[in-house]
C-alpha cells in the first residue's frame, strides 16, 4: 500500500514546474475511500506565491468534495526524506486528524512514516481558536 503511494508521488514529480529551486516535490493523498489525489510543487519568481505539493493535492481533493483523508506519500527528486513544511502541515491538519500517516520517501524502497500530530504537536485548530476567544471575553 504505501509502495503504491510512493509511486503515484513520484509519478507526478514530472510535472513540477522548479525553475528557481530545481527541487521537485510530489504528494499523494488518499482520502478515506481510497480515491487518490496528487499534486506537485509549483514555483513562481514570486517566491512567496509558489505551491506546495501537499497545498496542490488537498486543493484539489477538497474542490472534488472530499474532507477526510487516511494517508499522504511525500517524495523529492532526490529521494531524501523530503516531510511536509510547516505550512502544508497546518493545511493539513486543517482536513486531517493528527493520526494521519505521512509516509517519506527515502529512495531504494525505503520509507519513513510519521503521523501529523508527532510532526505538528499542538496545532492550530477550530477549537483553539474558539479557547482563545472565550478567554478574552
Amino acid at each position: 500500500m504505501p509502495e503504491d503511494l510512493i509511486q503515484q508521488a513520484r509519478d507526478v514529480l514530472a510535472n513540477a514546474h522548479v525553475p528557481y529551486s530545481e527541487y521537485r516535490v510530489g504528494a499523494a493523498l488518499r482520502a478515506s475511500d481510497g480515491t487518490v489525489f496528487v499534486g506537485c510543487n509549483i514555483e513562481n519568481a514570486n517566491y512567496s506565491n509558489s505551491l506546495h505539493a501537499e497545498e496542490v493535492a488537498i486543493a484539489e481533493a477538497v474542490k472534488n468534495g472530499y474532507t477526510e483523508f487516511d494517508r499522504l506519500a511525500v517524495s523529492s527528486g532526490v529521494r531524501d526524506g523530503v516531510t511536509p513544511c510547516g505550512m502544508c502541515r497546518q493545511t493539513l491538519a486543517e482536513f486531517c486528524d493528527e493520526d494521519l500517516v505521512v509516509v517519506c520517501d527515502e529512495g531504494d524502497e525505503e520509507t519513513t512514516e510519521y503521523v501529523l500530530g508527532e510532526l505538528l504537536p499542538n496545532t492550530i485548530s477550530l477549537g483553539t481558536l474558539e479557547a482563545a476567544k472565550e478567554q478574552q471575553e
